[in-house]
């Protein structure tokens, strides 16, 4: 069985399988890119909108770490809000002790207002000497060493009198009383 093609030589035949070849090439091709040109539009998309979306990020954590910030000052200044509530008491009895203290104070000008002025012609070294509080150590036991000391004086002078009288002897050989060395004499105000 053969069987022959015949070959048909109808123009609008033609034309119509022209045109349907056409339509079916397009479609392939359409289908064939259609990913390609999606990707590519999707593409295009990120393009345009990643940058703005950076700096949208960007703003969003400078805004929370800001937001961070203020919460951890918030925080801060209620605890101090608190801590000055509890530190009622005491600032009320600052307040009493101020108030004692301005009253004292009134008191002393008042006393001094009153008090007959003294000496008012009085020297520098007065006034100065007025201020000054001098807190002098307990005493009691320094009798002790004024003696002792005074016994050593005493000795000291002694020894001198008689190395003196030693080298007037040898020099002129006799020593009137009244030309004669003087003679140291011990003093009454020393203690006893």
């Amino acid at each position: 069985m053969n069987q022959k093609v015949s070959t048909v030589n109808d123009p609008e035949l033609q034309a119509k399988v022209k045109k349907t070849t056409e339509k079916i090439s397009e479609n392939m091709h359409i289908i064939a890119n259609e990913p390609s040109l999606a990707f590519y539009r999707i593409q295009e998309h990120v393009r345009k909108v990643i940058p703005l979306i950076v700096d949208r990020r960007a703003e969003v954590v400078q805004l929370q770490q800001d937001l961070q910030g203020k919460c951890y000052d918030m925080e801060y200044a209620i605890s101090a809000v608190k801590d000055i509530e509890a530190a009622d008491t005491s600032l009320k009895n600052v307040q009493e002790l101020l108030k004692n203290a301005i009253f004292l104070k009134q008191q002393l000008k008042y006393v001094e207002s009153r008090r007959p002025k003294k000496d008012t012609n009085s020297s520098v070294y007065k006034r100065f000497s007025a201020h000054i509080t001098l807190d002098l150590p307990d005493l009691t036991d320094i009798s002790g060493v004024v003696r002792e000391t005074t016994n050593r004086v005493e000795h000291m002078m002694s020894q001198a009198r008689n190395s003196n009288s030693n080298i007037n002897n040898n020099s002129s050989g006799a020593t009137s009383s009244t030309g004669g060395p003087a003679e140291l004499q011990r003093s009454y105000t020393t203690l006893h």
